[in-house]
């Protein structure tokens, strides 16, 4: 008892002698244990991770338990973990949506009526437009993209946007 009061785990040398002695032998009962399917050799690694992080409050005769038992409840943790996305994986999706059926259908209108607005912009307006406002490009970007000046680009969404205001007068556009 005296030696191990002097043995410190924290000491380098004193942790690589523990992990020499007990990680093949914590490996192998992981495996032989649980099987492959739950990484092993991960969980013994992440034992001794948590045995150098607890190294001041674990004492050298207790190393081998604390390794064991910390890599098996790493293990029961994710058989519990698989568990739950197994019950999740099993539980059907709902196929409802708490819109109105009128919304839906106004929403099927709206998206008809602003891709025959888009469709009926001229092709640059509608490239720096959409370049813009979907992909979110500055104007910069899309004028060197285009090849053009970043005030032809500014001109082009502004005039494919007021073409869409006037299209779809019936839906707010912001």
């Amino acid at each position: 008892m005296a030696k191990d009061l002097e043995e410190n785990i924290c000491a380098e040398s004193v942790f690589e002698r523990i992990y020499k002695k007990y990680s093949k032998s914590l490996h192998d009962f992981l495996y032989y244990k649980y099987g492959e399917q739950f990484n092993p050799n991960d969980k013994a690694q992440e034992a001794f991770i948590k045995l150098w992080d607890n190294c001041s409050k674990v004492t050298l005769s207790k190393a081998k338990s604390y390794l064991f038992t910390v890599a098996n409840n790493m293990v029961l943790n994710e058989i519990k973990h698989q568990k739950v996305v197994l019950n999740y994986q099993k539980q059907k999706p709902k196929y409802y949506t708490n819109e109105s059926p009128e919304f839906i259908l106004e929403k099927e209108e709206y998206l008809q009526r602003y891709q025959k607005a888009l469709s009926n912009l001229t092709e640059e307006q509608r490239v720096a437009f959409l370049l813009n406002k979907v992909e979110g490009k500055p104007h910069k970007e899309i004028a060197e993209y285009l090849g053009v000046t970043r005030k032809v680009v500014e001109y082009r969404i502004y005039s494919a946007f007021t073409r869409l205001k006037e299209e779809l007068e019936v839906f707010s556009i912001k």
